[in-house]
């Protein structure tokens, strides 16, 4: 019972995923006792906080952007605030662009905030959007002398404070891997296919029928062919679009990543496919990677330590994945003889996930909302 409340917690919370979630980009360059500012914010999250779209026709255009600089700027200022030592850092008056990321376009923000002395402390307080949409999240990507810095903001941790004259080889690999974790877990999608994959790995099947594994060492040992083919796979296409080999379109990506949980979810209903959840796991890990590349290029990467970088942030996502399994193997083999986890879990559990990811699949490929959240 504790696994089904477990796999129910996870379809009650996901819906707030559907789409790519909602964040601000914040780059912050130091120099000395001055600060340049980029904030690219969503222009759907700011029509959200202020109504950009003026005549309700469902598109926003340069014009009602540019109508709206002044609320634009005093919007987003008020709900940031930079402070070097124990004094506040103002902004200038902010020039204002539009840009198109993959996911749509943006307001960018540009502005320099002077301190009263040469930084050496620096504390961020960001509150952007949250009291719109819990799930937000600001990406900081603070630049010093070359050394670059990375932090998410959330709701739960909105202030985040940094010393400038520091920078280590270990302090970058505890922030990439730190944002590893942090992205798998928030992750829902990933989260719901990997699961989709292990459901069966506690059974197995015997004149066309599912029966328990004998034993908790075939168990572990298939969970471990899966996740290793998973791993394999989103570490190359993770690779590759990070170093720019390869780019997607971010609807593209997102659409397949629920195609991808669909058809995990799906394969549990059909013996033939269920046993060869190694090759699902690694075909569609390809596709997976990509999105743990969007959000590391949103974070940005020191030129100068870019494998490093890119390591420990795959790092990050691996313990992420480890501890979701060390989680789930332990619950669901002492469950595996049950009729419970034979037909409610494995059967009842894979249906709600591809029904789930079928909405994602819809609200993704036709930019609809149609789960209310």
């Amino acid at each position: 019972m504790r696994l089904i409340l477990t796999i129910a917690l996870l379809l009650l919370t996901t819906p707030a995923w559907a789409h790519k979630p909602s964040d601000s980009l914040l780059s912050l360059t130091v120099q000395q006792d001055r600060i340049d500012v980029r904030w690219d914010i969503a222009l759907r999250d700011l029509d959200d906080a202020i109504g950009l779209d003026a005549n309700g026709d469902g598109a926003i255009t340069w014009g009602e952007v540019r109508s709206r600089h002044d609320e634009i700027a005093a919007y987003a200022l008020s709900r940031l605030t930079i402070t070097s030592g124990e004094t506040h850092c103002p902004a200038q008056a902010p020039r204002q662009l539009i840009d198109n990321h993959t996911d749509g376009a943006y307001a960018v923000l540009l502005f320099t905030m002077t301190c009263p002395s040469t930084i050496e402390t620096l504390q961020a307080d960001y509150r952007l959007l949250f009291d719109l949409d819990a799930q937000h999240k600001g990406l900081l990507r603070l630049t010093h002398e070359g050394d670059t810095t990375t932090a998410i903001f959330s709701q739960e941790s909105p202030t985040r404070q940094f010393t400038i004259s520091e920078t280590s080889m270990w302090n970058q690999v505890q922030q990439y891997a730190h944002e590893g974790i942090w992205h798998i877990w928030m992750g829902y999608d990933h989260v719901l296919f990997l699961l989709a994959l292990l459901l069966p790995a506690v059974l197995r099947r015997v004149a066309g029928r599912w029966e328990p594994t004998p034993d908790f060492l075939s168990a572990f040992w298939e969970v471990l062919a899966i996740v290793t083919a998973f791993t394999i796979a989103h570490s190359i296409t993770l690779g590759m679009a990070t170093v720019g080999l390869i780019a997607l379109p971010s609807r593209l990506v997102e659409s397949a990543i629920a195609a991808s949980v669909v058809f995990a979810g799906i394969s549990n209903l059909y013996p033939a496919l269920a046993q060869r959840r190694r090759v699902i796991a690694f075909f569609f890990g390809l596709i997976h990677g990509f999105g743990f590349a969007s959000v590391l290029s949103d974070l940005g990467l020191p030129r100068g330590s870019l494998a490093l970088s890119l390591v420990s942030f795959n790092l990050g996502v691996e313990v992420g994945q480890l501890a979701i399994v060390a989680m789930f193997l332990p619950l669901a083999y002492g469950l595996r003889n049950s009729w419970t986890y034979q037909r409610l879990v494995l059967v009842s559990g894979s249906l709600g996930i591809a029904a789930l990811a079928c909405a994602w699949l819809i609200e993704r490929m036709l930019d609809l909302k149609l789960i209310p959240l």
